[in-house]
């Protein structure tokens, strides 16, 4: 068995007979328009609706949308006064909603969907969602001065306005996760606005410092379902769940494997309806896991009490962030049983797929200092031993090899995560990103330099915020969000080609994604720039004296100079890197830089020739 295979053919758990999550006599469903105005109250519900239409109804008005919101807040607020089950009170979440926006006039788009019946217009409304896609230009950062001008005269509709732009803009994100931002953009309008009457520079640098807390956290959880949904559609729903076996087993280590068997299934299933757009399943389906685990904690975490204390909407991100339960102490190190036991051929046999879950589950509770997807390819690892060992005819002490071809699996695995992080503390942010761009150029020569400059920037935070922790924690901070990257450049893929090599990494497998990348080599098939007279441009920007763009600008050039010459020794860019310097220091001491650049350029573009030829 080779554990480091490219060819991955997912380990299929098969859950799908599952029983759905079984309630408990405290766990009521909230079914009516009237008791989710109660859950939430006033503002927070009048907040979401105006989220779920702005994310439904593709272009429309800031003003239809809020109209919209307003009207189902006061069809709840009469159903809650009355107290009476009039057949509006009582009508489907998703049928109020529905209906409400086919009433609206000035929305031609949402007109073929409301000559639909339900449940077909539901399906049409989520097809023109997933059609719009992109539609929308990224949010920016307001104009200082007008949006503390509006924050002083409609402090409310601005809020509304804020939550309209973003949830059209990510039209599948959970809506919670969007109404979650509001406070923070409250609290930068007051702490920028209150000093209005200072000058446009401090106003520009105070939405500068402070826009990030509020852009990160809708940027990080639209990146994740994205991600997500990329891992459901390209490698399918039993990829998705032997993922989540994994996280699950390893956040709740005593936990049966019955109850992680459902939790896999009902997190699959919710995720099945987010990725479609269907934003009011993907809340109910998210609430019923919320009272599930709130009300099991007994038997699932003892490190979710604080989570569950706090109100619905704020539980799911604190539960995803918790630390993983400690492990049952009774909890035997090993999983020899496995391998050992003498009927393991005969249960491969008769039940393969509950078989390979187990397995899965068992390992995964005992190592959180592993990461799922390390998991996924020791699974892989265990399926590929018994059907060479279950075989007829297999020698005997065949399965017996598996722990030390085990052992050496995770010991390459912890040793490519130790060596990045020793470059990276000796070389540091910049230095550590400049050595990820020259292999990410020679393997990807195809993406722009901005693409690989902002994936490489993303890699090298990796570094930052996984580098320092303990061994236990490194390899699954380091590999978890190194698979966010790579499913960016996936996509990215998927959606313009790159080349046959990332096409292979890409599509292969889920779980061998990283190593896949990792062992590219430099695109053979790729042609290189021709030297045309603006490949090369010098200009007096070099001589700036922000050390970020000029970090930029270098990064640019070098990206350009691989995308030339791929083939270029470590030692041919040394001698090119340090004729740049030297050309650079004496441009930018002359009264006329640009000048000085427009001569010299040329002549370094001739020595360089000739350095590398």
């Amino acid at each position: 068995m080779d554990w480091r295979t490219i060819i991955y053919v997912i380990l299929l758990v098969s859950l799908t007979v599952t029983q759905a999550l079984p309630r408990t006599s405290g766990d009521t469903e909230l079914k009516t328009i009237g008791q989710r105005f109660t859950q939430l109250q006033e503002d927070n519900f009048k907040a979401i609706a105006l989220i779920l239409f702005a994310q439904y109804v593709p272009g429309g008005t800031f003003g239809s949308v809020a109209a919209m919101a307003e009207g189902v807040t006061a069809l709840a607020r009469r159903c809650v006064a009355a107290a009476s089950d009039t057949p509006d009170c009582l009508k489907p979440l998703e049928r109020i909603f529905l209906d409400t926006i086919c009433q609206e006039e000035n929305l031609p788009q949402a007109a073929a969907c409301c000559a639909k019946k339900d449940p077909e217009r539901n399906d049409c409304f989520l097809s023109l969602k997933n059609s719009s896609r992109g539609f929308s230009s990224p949010l920016e950062r307001p104009d200082a001065e007008a949006a503390c001008r509006n924050h002083s005269q409609h402090q409310q509709p601005l809020t509304g306005y804020f939550l309209y732009e973003v949830s059209r803009r990510h039209p599948f994100l959970y809506a919670p996760t969007i109404l979650s931002v509001a406070p923070q953009y409250e609290e930068m309008m007051r702490n920028c606005c209150g000093s209005a009457a200072g000058p446009s520079g401090a106003l520009e640098e105070c939405f500068q410092r402070q826009a990030p807390k509020v852009v990160k956290p809708v940027r990080e959880d639209a990146l994740r379902q994205e991600h997500t949904c990329g891992i459901l559609k390209k490698f399918g729903e039993r990829t998705l769940k032997a993922l989540k076996l994994a996280q699950i087993s390893q956040k709740f280590p005593r936990a049966a494997f019955g109850t992680v068997e459902q939790l896999v299934v009902a997190v699959s299933d919710m995720h099945k309806d987010c990725c479609r757009g269907d934003t009011l399943g993907c809340m109910r389906r998210r609430e019923e896991i919320l009272r599930y685990v709130c009300a099991n904690q007994h038997i699932l975490s003892s490190k979710i009490q604080q989570c569950c204390e706090q109100p619905l909407l704020q539980r799911s991100a604190c539960i995803v962030t918790a630390e993983n339960d400690d492990k049952p102490k009774d909890l035997s190190p090993h999983v020899r049983e496995f391998i050992e036991d003498k009927g393991i051929c005969e249960r491969f046999a008769q039940e393969k797929d509950l078989h390979l879950a187990r397995f899965l589950y068992e390992y995964s509770r005992r190592h959180p200092e592993f990461s799922a997807q390390m998991l996924l390819r020791i699974g892989k690892g265990y399926e590929d031993l018994l059907q060479e060992c279950c075989r007829p005819g297999a020698p005997s002490g065949c399965l017996s090899r598996g722990e030390e071809e085990l052992r050496t699996h995770i010991y390459e695995t912890e040793s490519v995560m130790r060596t990045s992080c020793d470059i990276y503390k000796e070389k540091g942010d910049y230095y550590f990103q400049n050595e990820l761009l020259m292999s990410f150029t020679k393997k990807m020569p195809q993406l722009t330099s901005a693409e690989l400059i902002q994936f490489t920037r993303e890699m090298t935070a990796i570094g930052s915020k996984c580098c320092q922790l303990g061994q236990d924690k490194l390899l699954p901070c380091a590999e978890e969000h190194l698979d966010l990257v790579l499913g960016a450049i996936c996509r990215r893929h998927a959606a313009d080609p790159i080349n046959p090599g990332v096409c292979r990494c890409c599509s292969s497998s889920y779980a061998f994604r990283r190593p896949c990348i990792g062992k590219l080599e430099r695109d053979e098939s790729y042609v290189p720039l021709a030297l045309t007279p603006g490949l090369f441009a010098f200009h007096a920007d070099l001589c700036t004296t922000e050390e970020q763009k000029l970090q930029r600008r270098k990064q640019e050039m070098l990206v350009t100079l691989l995308q030339y010459k791929p083939q270029i020794s470590p030692e041919q860019l040394g001698s090119v890197t340090a004729a740049f310097s030297a050309m650079r220091e004496r441009c930018c001491t002359q009264d006329s830089p640009e000048a000085c650049f427009l001569t010299e350029g040329p002549e370094l573009i001739k020595r360089s020739e000739k350095m590398l030829s």
